[in-house]
Parts: C-alpha cells; sequence; structure tokens
C-alpha cells in the first residue's frame, strides 16, 4: 500500500522482463521460474509414462484373461477353469482400469524417487484398485468366488506392474541423462568422502546428472573450478542446477545462505540424514534407490502447492472481479469526475524471481506526484526509502485519501492476479529501486509472487515502519505457507480494513 505513483496514458500491458544490473541474488531468482517449470515438466513426464504403462498393462492382462479362458490356447482345462472363476465380462470394462489409476494414486506410486519403486506402496494400489472395482460382486456371487478373483487379480497386477516399473527404470538410468529435461544436481562436501561416493553414484543411477562438485575447504577449488559453500550464490549463477545435495555438515551461517540460495533459484535441497539443521523449514523424506535423504523444501515453492495457490487465485480473483464490477466502476468515473488525469495508473514493480510487471491501481494523486517524492523525502516517517509513508501526504486527492482509507485503491490488482502477476495474498510487490538497498536475506521475498494481502497488511499495514520487521513477516508467510494460512489471511483482512490502522 505504498504512496509512489505514475500516471498511464495508455492501457498497461503485461511485461516479462528482469529488473536491470542484475546481482547473483536477482539472477537465481530470474532463474527459479524456469527451474520450478523443469520440476513441474518431469513430474508431469513421470506420471504421464507410470499412468500410460498401468493403462497398457491393464488392456494386455485383460487380453491375456480373454484369450485363455475363450480359446484352448493354454488348454481346455485351463480354459474351463478360468471361465468358471472369471466369466466373460470380467474386467471387460473400463471400470477397473479407472480403479486401477485412482488405487495407484491414493497410495502415492506416481511420486517421485522410489516411491514408484516401493513394491509395499505398489501393492496397496493394487489391493485398493481391485477392492473397488469388485465389492458389487460379493452380493451377486458371494465371498469365496469373488476372494479368488480378488487375490489372483491383486497378484497378477502387482507382478505384471512391478516388473513394468523395473523396466521404466533401466529406461531411465540408460537414456534420461542424455536429455536436456536430466535433473542437474550440485553437490556439497567431501568428493573424497565413500558416503558421499555413494550418495553421487545413487543419484546418478536415478537417471541425474551432476554439475559439479562444492569442496568444504575454503579457497581450494576442486577440479571442477568450484570453491566453496560461501561462494553459493555464484556458484548457482555458473552452474544452474535444479536439486542442491548437501552430503556433509556445514556451518549454521553457510547452511542458511545455502538454504536461501537454492530457495531464491527454486532448487529442491536434499540433506543426507546425519545433517542437523535448517530446522525452520519443513522436512521431508525422499528416498532414491533405497538410500534416504533429508529433503529441506519450502512449502510454496513445490510445483503441486503452486498449482493449488494459482486454481485459488484464478477462481478468486474470477469471483471478486465479477462482484466488485459495479464499484470499479463507480470509483473509475468519480476519480475522472473528481480530479484530472487517467483513473487507473500502472507502475513498474518486482514480483516473482525478480521479474517486472506493471502493478494496477487506481489513481489517489495528483498527476505528476512521481516528480514530488525527492522533495517530499523529510515527510517519510519510517526514515527508510524502502518504505515510504508519509502521513496527510499532500499529492493524495480528497477521494484518493478515502480509497487508500478503506484499501479500495487496490482493487484493480486482482487483474494483475488474474493475469499471473500477483497472487491473492503474498508479500506486498515493492519498486525496483528498492533493491539498490537490500541485503542478501531480503532476496528471500523474491521467492514468492507479491500479494494484494499479506501478513503485514493484517497485522498493521503503515503503522510497522522497520523494514526489517516487514521481511521477517514476509519470510515468515513463505516459510509457512498453506492453504489454511491464505484463507486466514483473507479472513483477517476485512477486519483489518475496518480498523483502518496504518491506512493512509
Amino acid at each position: 500500500m505504498g504512496t509512489v505513483q505514475s500516471t498511464a496514458k495508455k492501457a498497461p500491458q503485461k511485461i516479462s522482463r528482469h529488473v536491470t544490473g542484475a546481482s547473483p541474488r536477482v539472477t537465481l531468482a530470474f532463474r527459479a521460474h524456469e527451474t520450478i517449470r523443469r520440476h513441474f515438466f518431469r513430474s508431469l513426464a513421470r506420471v504421464s509414462v507410470l499412468m500410460t504403462s498401468d493403462l497398457a498393462a491393464f488392456l494386455v492382462l485383460r487380453a491375456t484373461m480373454g484369450i485363455s479362458r475363450d480359446t484352448a490356447v493354454t488348454g481346455t482345462a485351463v480354459a474351463r477353469v478360468l471361465n468358471r472363476a472369471f466369466p466373460f465380462g470380467y474386467l471387460g470394462g473400463w471400470r477397473y482400469a479407472v480403479a486401477l489409476l485412482i488405487g495407484l494414486a491414493i497410495t502415492g506410486n506416481y511420486g517421485q524417487g522410489d516411491k514408484r519403486r516401493d513394491s509395499t506402496r505398489l501393492m496397496g494400489g493394487v489391493l485398493l484398485a481391485t477392492a473397488l472395482s469388485l465389492w458389487q460382486n460379493v452380493w451377486v456371487m458371494g465371498v469365496p468366488r469373488v476372494a479368488v478373483q480378488f487375490a489372483v487379480t491383486a497378484l497378477a497386477f502387482w507382478v505384471t506392474l512391478r516388473g513394468i516399473r523395473r523396466a521404466i527404470d533401466w529406461i531411465v538410468t540408460s537414456y534420461r541423462a542424455r536429455t536436456a529435461q536430466a535433473e542437474r544436481v550440485l553437490f556439497i562436501g567431501d568428493q573424497n568422502d565413500s558416503g558421499a561416493r555413494q550418495v553421487n553414484a545413487r543419484l546418478l543411477r536415478d537417471g541425474m546428472i551432476s554439475v559439479g562438485w562444492v569442496p568444504l575447504r575454503n579457497g581450494h577449488p576442486d577440479s571442477d573450478g568450484l570453491a566453496s559453500p560461501e561462494d553459493i550464490w555464484h556458484i548457482l549463477q555458473q552452474r544452474p542446477a535444479d536439486t542442491v545435495v548437501l552430503t556433509s555438515q556445514l556451518p549454521e551461517d553457510i547452511l542458511h545462505s545455502v538454504v536461501d540460495a537454492s530457495a531464491a533459484a527454486g532448487c529442491r535441497t536434499l540433506l543426507v540424514p546425519r545433517f542437523n539443521g535448517a530446522s525452520e523449514l519443513r522436512p521431508g523424506v525422499a528416498w532414491h534407490h533405497g538410500l534416504p535423504f533429508l529433503e529441506l523444501s519450502l512449502p510454496g515453492l513445490t510445483v503441486p502447492h503452486l498449482l493449488l495457490k494459482r486454481f485459488l487465485d484464478v477462481v478468486g480473483a474470477s469471483l471478486l472481479l465479477v462482484a466488485a464490477s459495479p464499484l470499479l466502476l463507480l470509483i473509475w468515473a468519480v476519480i475522472k469526475v473528481t480530479s484530472p488525469g487517467p483513473a487507473l495508473f500502472a507502475q513498474d514493480r518486482v514480483g516473482l524471481g525478480g521479474r517486472l510487471f506493471r502493478c494496477l491501481k487506481f489513481r489517489t494523486m495528483r498527476e505528476g506526484a512521481d516528480s514530488e517524492k525527492e522533495s517530499l523525502a523529510h515527510l517519510n516517517h519510517t526514515g527508510d526509502p524502502r518504505l515510504f509513508k508519509i502521513p496527510n501526504d499532500p499529492r493524495v486527492t480528497r477521494i484518493g485519501r478515502f480509497l487508500r482509507r478503506w484499501s479500495l485503491d487496490e482493487l484493480p490488482q486482482l487483474w494483475n492476479v488474474l493475469v499471473g502477476d500477483m497472487s491473492l495474498v503474498g508479500p506486498r510487490p515493492f519498486p525496483e529501486t528498492d533493491l539498490a538497498g537490500y541485503q542478501d536475506h531480503h532476496f528471500f521475498r523474491l521467492s514468492a509472487k507479491p500479494g494484494i494481502t499479506g501478513l503485514w497488511q493484517v497485522k498493521g499495514r503503515s503503522d510497522i515502519v522497520d523494514f526489517e520487521e516487514v521481511v521477517r513477516l514476509d519470510r515468515e508467510y513463505i516459510e509457512r505457507w498453506s492453504v489454511g494460512l491464505d484463507l486466514a489471511i483473507m479472513a483477517q483482512t476485512f477486519p483489518a480494513v475496518f480498523r483502518r490502522n496504518g491506512a493512509y
């Protein structure tokens, strides 16, 4: 809810460009979009291949059952037994195929790493699918006959799917590392350690490729020319990676730098179980060829969560735009009548990954307000140019003061949400000029899309005059993200607006 404005002489257009003079921090944040996109398409490819193979297994087993039952290819006696136990029409439709995909999805058999290889998990999915498909037959055929069908069907599909997944693993290991979409891994640790070499070997067996090792000894580059973990921001800029693997324990300050740089670049961070640290992130266990890793992930940066958040943004922004359209037209007309200049203005703001976008607002200042900012800098009650706030700003029009007090000037940003520049909830977008005063930990704000509302807004708005407190609240939101947190912030936004604290 800043005060810096500029008028727009023509309708704003969505742009996709990078901030100028980009530091390694901004460069990594800018690259994060592409890294997350690579993660998404790898996940999409994995799920598509596995689902296709599962459907192929269904068709093959159904055809095999039909041929064995309806012909004498396996002998008359076998055909007679099969015809009695599995009559014509058994697995004839797509009911079992749908149940199979649902059962495997519910039990997590389309997940990454060892989730798709876990025999116990696979059996659970097959049992669930078979139960979903055959439960109605109990009332028609009786328990004994259905029990035979259940056991034979589940065992046949489990053996077949297990074999197919092993074949897929062999193909991935043999060919995936040669493709452009192979997962790029940066290792940090002692390359001569036997455990680290085992980690490297097993991940490469998973179809990943190494982009280099970062040794622990400061100032002694390894054979790849990489220096030390302290230079992680520059290293990730030189060696684009999708995943960062820590094979050795790091000092706490260096660990935080590695985690921040990885998050800014959109990378996964994997640690071996013996590692202790980074307790503020949400840990999870990722298995690769029987080897466990501790995965540290920001909840808002995983592909499923990003898709869910985007879905909620599109639905929410669409409904709010339709509901608020009469109010939007009324505000537009009042601004046009009461002061010269356009009703809307657009200003370049820094968004996800350092991308600039045109942030929309209703104009609340007189024309030419931008040129007066420097002369009014002494009135900035925060004393920090990154939080430019002037109570009773002389540039604000009478209708603009009303719009700001009730946060109605932000309503056009629903369009920014709809087109994907912003989110309903997130850190507030800031001008490009603020980057000059940013320290390393401030760039963490670029890890999420800016929002119309957020923790800062519901906890004080302009009453919070400490920039570090603003950054802390933004970081807290990014690290704690969940659908429930977004809903809670949106629910608190309306009382915060009506309290009107810090609104000017």
